[in-house]
């Protein structure tokens, strides 16, 4: 299962990787046209004073056996789930929950989920993550959502993973943080044929392949948490088995010598 583990891993960091300089790119030109002092309008960047409507997303795994992994994020996600309900503002809540283990982990507390994900593996398609994407633009201009939150493990090295919760609508907020990573940089944008179709097209698509790269963060930090796990158990398994050879040898050895000094003790006994 290590083996396995090291060889998705390889491939889902590969996918992860090309995406992310391009998810990068187009989350700080979503930033660059918020403060850039534009005239830039539109639905998906305009926060609401009144955000009653949210949704949690929380991204965990179909299968166990990769150490903390889900139980980190099912811990983080029951959290920002109680802290939505504690907030006098937000009036409707629904729960979104991707990966059998955090399905199972909600219900036990009595959470369950409004929508559950089982068909996300560890190779998440853009297509497939494009169908929700859609689902929440949706909603959102509709007026049937004001906030989207999601809790994913982001990959941010081989040896580090963190669990991570992120407000992924409005889409200001993700200028914000990529203000903050950022250094003032002043971009000067030239808008062909026109700012608003510019817009209408890369908007949406900056939110969409940002989710895309939580999936895809997720898929590689639960086959590295899994790998570490199963290397681990394997170490483990060796050492338990090293202990009780030597404890079988010992009874072994102890059970010989008494059958030695029982034939002894009858020659003896003979004379």
């Amino acid at each position: 299962m290590e083996l396995i583990a090291t060889a998705r891993f390889k491939k889902a960091m590969d996918r992860a990787s090309a995406a992310t300089a391009y998810t990068e790119r187009i989350t700080q030109l979503v930033a660059d046209l918020t403060r850039s002092g534009l005239e830039v309008s539109h639905p998906l960047l305009e926060a609401r004073e009144e955000a009653s409507k949210a949704t949690l997303l929380v991204l965990t795994a179909n299968r166990g056996l990769c150490g903390g992994f889900n139980g980190n994020l099912i811990r983080a996600g029951v959290q920002r789930w109680r802290e939505l309900g504690q907030d006098d503002r937000i009036t409707e809540r629904r729960l979104e929950v991707a990966g059998k283990r955090g399905i199972a982990g909600f219900k036990f507390r009595g959470d369950a989920p409004d929508v559950a994900y089982t068909h996300f593996e560890d190779k998440p398609t853009y297509d497939e993550v494009e169908l929700i994407a859609n689902r929440y633009l949706e909603e959102y201009q509709s007026g049937r959502l004001d906030r989207l939150d999601v809790v994913y493990m982001k990959f941010i090295s081989i040896a580090k993973q963190q669990v991570a919760i992120e407000t992924l609508l409005p889409l200001g907020s993700l200028g914000d943080a990529a203000e903050a990573d950022s250094p003032q940089v002043q971009t000067q944008y030239e808008f062909l044929p026109s700012p608003k179709s510019i817009l209408e097209e890369v908007v949406p698509s900056s939110f969409k392949v940002r989710l895309f790269k939580c999936f895809l963060d997720s898929a590689v930090s639960e086959q590295i948490a899994r790998m570490v796990a199963m290397k681990s158990a394997t170490e483990n398994a060796g050492e338990l088995i090293k202990q009780l050879s030597m404890e079988y040898n010992r009874a072994r050895q102890g059970r010989i010598t008494s059958e030695l000094m029982d034939v002894i003790g009858g020659v003896e006994a003979l004379k």
